[in-house]
């Protein structure tokens, strides 16, 4: 079958040239398209469901709320995972599916369930809702809406202007599918009611909704017919004004005077209770708005379009306001995108640079390198119609000196052909038909050699989860790119070298080569005389690798470093929002000092979105960096991290502080409800027990080194003033429980209608007057009228008490858990969770019916670690597979086999040398270093295994294969490890995640290279039978059928 594309591709050479042409184009064209990013998204397909009820507590939220969708959400199919909390006035449940769902199939199950759940709410309690279809990955553009200085725009104003004229714009953008808008003040026409003056009226609470409502209202009455019109009529009564408020009457008299709203109450514009607050630079409060993309979408489209847009609105903006971005993803996605760029081009370069000096011939080293664009441009189109964004990870890792191994071999093969041809015949022109022969030859074993090499990736698809999501890109890309490589060597290759390479080829080797061999003869022949020695060395190393190796650290995956800095600091439950906005100011002016430093913005509590759902006792610090060139001095960022903890302790004792980078918080609380490295599950069901077992933990974990920022979940110190209705008193006085529930509910305000302001609208609601809503006093002396018209102090009909509850309760698999977190700071994952684990067993006993596990980034590597002890075997015997179908010998499979483990040999020095410890990374590194590493071998092996049949005695055929493969060997080594060596040892923006890959597989070319070149050859005689050699000879020869060896001959 190749051998009639090869013909067909040489008969048509100008529509393979043209083919090739519109490849390039079809490919630019998709890499333009194609939705580009820092990093893949490791977000786990979930629904977030969130219930806003003001009124409730926490125990009344899990109670009525929490639990319902719960339940209602058990057992609906390729479900993971159920978690929720309950905070105040909120409930947020997370559903998270298996990977691979449909995330729309997913929100239509969900939804249908939620019909089950709001049947169980008790009415007025609360509609649950499901949350924006986003990711960890969708917060790309965050913007202040800002005040020029000599202008005064009120928080309320620039809230308005915000979720109006800006926010209102921006999510008609394609891809957007929030704008969340937080800080500020949320402007509402408020009626404050004065108790007093109600009493002095005889007027209910209940009677003020009750009027409000029936007085903001348009009707319809259908139309009358006016000669051969129709004119329609409308009835108009809505609220338009607060002087429309005040005018509304609550009753009339027998003397015909009417009691109006304004008779009882202040009416004006009021900010909503806030449950979150944003501050800046340690000297405002600030009005900000967060894009959200869609799920799916591309960050870099979306961001361009909104900076557009946000151009257009600017325009429009009162005078004086302008939008201040912050933070744009793009950033760190040119960050990336430069580091990538920059690997693949140095990589690039240096194996072109080796091609020329290993060929010898600047037209086939430039066919050759054709191959690199165009294969990239195959994996590009293979990307876009798979859906695989454009990431360090899905590019980033590709190795191009592996991938155009065939079309070297292709070039390399033509060139000698050529050059024998001209040699023979004395002619200057060598004709196609040459060429087509020489393709042939090579063509079958270049398609099998790629397809060793695609089947060892194959295991990297069968990881899951996070690194799953991490690495199954990295494979599919480099699968794509390779067979993109494979159809370009047996069709473009052969049709560039008949049409480039047809006159004046030198048959000389190059300067390289002939030095290679001047060194390499001598080392042979020692080797050879040595056999014993040679093996006993590689063993050793062997040996001595498996010793050090035992001494590793272990981690998920590295951590890429997103420059900027994410704080989260938290206080006592009971602290109140203003004061948690005064200690933000003193973290962010503290956090000023530093003069790596540019901004600092700090999020407290909740938006009105609350896909984040903090408490007031909670704040994430955004630290905008400036570019590390613009720093005073070099300093590592972990240092500097600690002498910001260090500083904060300092000037803001009363607050705990965690560690780590916007999008890396995002994703892991997403992706497991945790915001540190490690998450302690503390299950059982009384929440006290829970805080004190919980406190017990994190006194035994601080004790281990490299234990930072731990800290248990806050589930108690909430102080409540609960109004507990006394029965027996309503009842003698003939009051309902709705009229003094009323009376507590005016105190954060009752929701009672809309105002529209063309086509903004904004809530009506009553409220107490602020001189009653100061302490508990005021609020015992609230009168409530009976039927008789006296009126009744709260005092006299509830039980008001002041007592500490729970801030907040988690759940999760419909259980209630106490979740502790720790960072890991110094050291290895797996290590400190190893001792971690150890301490704890011997220090914590727990009480019947609770249970600790152990999750967050650990949970990710077990998971992954599993995972891995299955494909790694798996891939180790795909190779061995190949390798028995290629050679028909168990002892020559094993011979080469030997490759295997001194690939891993040289892989795990490298990460020693290199002081990193175990990760995921290395892991995928590993498997990919064992498929290349062995086809040094097979093309060693055969040859001289075919020069042995052909009738050289064994020493010779030995010392002369050797010799004959020196240079395909050292190519296939040289030119993979080149283009791994800018990721090993780069430094830009998202290199972490490729460097331990990239050192794995270099470390392991160079010994498994030295093993090919020295040890096989030393040893070989031992593994081949003599006796088998007049059978084999009887037979086609390995060299005719085996395409390794065919490869390279």
């Amino acid at each position: 079958m190749v051998n009639h594309v090869i013909s067909w591709a040489m008969e048509n050479r100008f529509i393979v040239m043209l083919l090739a042409i519109i490849l390039f184009g079809a490919g630019v064209v998709s890499a333009s398209r194609l939705p580009l990013d820092a990093v893949p998204d490791l977000t786990n397909v979930q629904v977030q469901i969130l219930t806003v009820s003001p009124a409730l507590g926490p125990v009344e939220v899990e109670q009525f709320i929490t639990f319902p969708v719960e339940n209602a959400m058990s057992g609906l199919p390729r479900i993971r995972e159920i978690r929720s909390i309950s905070r105040i006035g909120l409930s947020a449940v997370t559903v998270a599916f298996q990977d691979g769902t449909d995330i729309y199939w997913a929100r239509n199950l969900v939804n249908e369930r939620l019909l089950q759940a709001r049947q169980n709410i008790p009415p007025g309690m609360g509609d649950p809702q499901m949350g924006p279809i986003a990711t960890g990955m969708s917060e790309i553009y965050q913007f202040e809406v800002r005040s020029r200085p000599g202008f005064n725009h009120s928080l309320m104003d620039l809230r308005t202007i915000l979720d109006w004229q800006i926010a209102f714009q921006l999510r008609s953008i394609p891809g957007v599918i929030e704008v969340n808008t937080f800080g500020g003040e949320l402007k509402t026409y408020e009626i404050q009611v004065d108790p007093h003056k109600l009493l002095n009226y005889g007027i209910s609470l209940n009677r003020v909704f009750q009027a409000l409502e029936e007085n903001n209202a348009n009707a319809g009455g259908g139309y009358i017919a006016h000669g051969s019109e129709q004119r329609l009529i409308r009835g108009e009564g809505l609220v338009t004004s607060l002087d429309d408020i005040r005018r509304i009457v609550l009753e009339a008299r027998s003397d015909g005077t009417a009691i109006r709203i304004s008779d009882i109450a202040n009416v004006q514009f009021a900010p909503m209770l806030r449950q979150g607050a944003v501050t800046r630079d340690g000297n405002r409060e600030a009005v900000t708005g967060m894009v959200m993309m869609i799920m799916g979408g591309n960050s870099r489209q979306v961001v361009e379009d909104v900076k557009e847009k946000i151009h257009a609105i600017e325009k429009t903006l009162p005078e004086g306001v302008y939008i201040d971005t912050f933070y744009d993803r793009t950033e760190l996605v040119e960050k990336t995108i430069h580091t990538i760029a920059e690997n693949i081009g140095v990589g690039v370069l240096l194996v072109v640079i080796m091609l020329f000096l290993l060929l010898g011939d600047v037209r086939a080293g430039l066919i050759v390198a054709s191959a690199i664009p165009l294969s990239a441009m195959f994996a590009l189109i293979a990307m876009s119609l798979a859906g695989v964004s454009a990431n360090l990870m899905s590019l980033g890792a590709v190795d191009f000196g592996v991938i155009v191994d065939g079309a070297v071999v292709m070039i390399e093969n033509a060139v000698r052909t050529a050059s024998r041809y001209q040699q023979t015949t004395g002619s200057k022109r060598v004709p196609k038909e040459v060429f087509v022969a020489s393709a042939k030859e090579v063509g079958t074993p270049i398609l099998f050699a790629g397809i060793i090499v695609i089947i060892v990736f194959l295991p990297i698809l069968s990881l899951e989860g996070v690194e799953g999501k991490m690495f199954r890109p990295m494979a599919f890309t480099f699968m794509s790119a390779l067979t993109g490589a494979l159809i370009l060597a047996v069709t473009v290759m052969p049709v560039m070298a008949s049409l480039f390479l047809a006159r004046n080829i030198s048959s000389k080797e190059t300067l390289l080569v002939r030095w290679l061999k001047a060194a390499y003869e001598p080392m042979l022949h020692f080797s050879m005389a040595r056999p014993v020695l040679m093996l006993s060395g590689a063993v050793l190393l062997f040996v001595a690798s498996v010793l050090v190796s035992l001494g590793f650290g272990v981690e998920f995956v590295p951590k890429l470093d997103e420059g900027d800095i994410a704080i989260q600091a938290t206080r006592l439950p009971s602290v109140s929002l203003e004061a948690s906005i005064e200690m933000t100011k003193a973290m962010e002016r503290t956090l000023l000092q530093f003069p790596q430093v540019e901004s600092v913005i700090s999020k407290t509590g909740r938006p009105e979105i609350a896909n984040d759902p903090m408490g007031v006792h909670q704040t994430d610090v955004f630290v905008r960096m400036k570019p590390v060139h613009e720093w005073p001095e070099a300093i590592e960022k972990n240092t500097l991290i600690e002498q910001m903890q260090e500083a904060l302790e300092k000037s803001v004792p009363s607050n705990s502080f965690s560690f780590t980078q916007p999008i890396e918080l995002r994703v892991q609380e997403l992706v497991a409800g945790v915001r540190s490295d490690i998450g302690l599950s503390l299950f059982g069901d009384d929440l006290n027990t829970l805080k004190l077992e919980g406190d017990k933990i994190v006194r035994v974990l601080s004790q281990v080194p490299g234990a930072a920022d731990v800290q248990a979940q806050q589930v108690a110190g909430l102080p409540y003033l609960r109004v507990i209705i006394r029965r027996d008193a309503i009842s003698r006085y003939g009051i309902n429980s709705s009229d003094v529930l009323a009376a507590i509910s005016s105190v954060g305000g009752v929701p009672v209608g809309e105002v529209f302001e063309g086509q903004k609208r904004f809530p009506m609601q009553v409220r107490l007057a602020p001189q009653w809503r100061v302490d508990i006093d005021q609020l015992k002396e609230l009168k409530i009228s009976d039927p008789q018209g006296r009126q009744i102090p709260v005092s006299q009909l509830a039980d008001i008490r002041l007592e500490d509850g729970p801030s907040e309760i988690s759940r999760d698999s419909i259980r209630r858990r106490l979740l502790i977190q720790c960072n890991v700071r110094g050291r290895d994952l797996g290590g400190f969770v190893a001792e971690a684990q150890k301490i704890v067993d011997q220090q914590i006993k727990l009480p019947p019916g609770y249970a600790l596990e152990w999750g967050g980034q650990f949970e990710n590597l077990q998971q992954a670690t599993a995972r891995l002890a299955v494909a790694v075997p798996v891939a180790l015997f795909l190779i061995f597979s190949l390798l028995y179908v290629t050679f028909g010998s168990v002892r020559l499979t094993l011979l080469i086999y030997l490759n295997v483990p001194i690939a891993a040999t040289g892989g795990i020095f490298a990460l020693w040398l290199r002081g990193m410890p175990f990760s995921i990374s290395a892991g995928v590194g590993f498997i990919a270093l064992f498929g290349i590493a062995v086809m040094n071998g097979v093309v060693l092996i055969e040859h001289i295994r075919h020069l042995y049949l052909h009738g050289l005695d064994s020493r010779t055929a030995v010392v002369t294969g050797a010799m004959d493969r020196l240079r395909p060997v050292f190519m296939t080594a040289i030119c993979g490890a080149l283009g791994f060596v800018p990721m090993a040892v780069s430094g830009s923006a998202g290199a972490e995640v490729q460097r331990p890959l990239a050192t794995v597989v270099i470390g392991g070319l160079v010994t498994c290279t030295a093993l090919t070149l020295l040890v096989l050859p030393a040893i070989y005689r031992w593994f081949e039978s003599p006796l088998a050699t007049s059978e084999e000879e009887s037979s086609p020869t390995m060299s005719n059928h085996n395409p390794v060896a065919a490869m390279h001959s």
